[in-house]
């Protein structure tokens, strides 16, 4: 079954045509850690934007292999773009984002990223 996400001041939706994740991939980055974000990785065909994206605005930095992607008017982030270790495209969800979801319920799986 799909679920929905969408920024803050909900400018920005879309939704994620698969069952909703029981983990996420919670990051100690520099980026991740500040902004408190919970993943979970769909492939490109999985993930819909419904509207807003007129109002996204990118960031990156490392390498730039990732585009985070965030609402110019509230400036949360409910995704970013990349692709996944076989070069597919994926998304990046940050369940933070899809209020359907139990946060407590998730299993937590933590990445070093702090170390890459």
């Amino acid at each position: 079954m799909a679920y929905e996400g969408s920024c803050h001041c909900g400018a920005v939706t879309f939704q994620v045509a698969a069952d909703a994740p029981s983990e996420a991939m919670s990051c100690n980055c520099s980026h991740c850690r500040r902004k408190g974000f919970l993943l979970t990785f769909v492939p490109e065909d999985q993930f819909t934007l419904d509207s807003g994206a007129d109002r996204l605005t990118d960031y990156q930095f490392y390498q730039h292999k990732i585009t985070h992607r965030f609402c110019a008017t509230c400036g949360a982030q409910p995704f970013a773009e990349g692709k996944g270790p076989d070069g597919s495209a994926m998304r990046a969800v940050n369940l933070r984002c899809v209020p359907d979801i139990d946060l407590d319920a998730l299993t937590i799986n933590k990445v070093d990223g702090a170390s890459f």
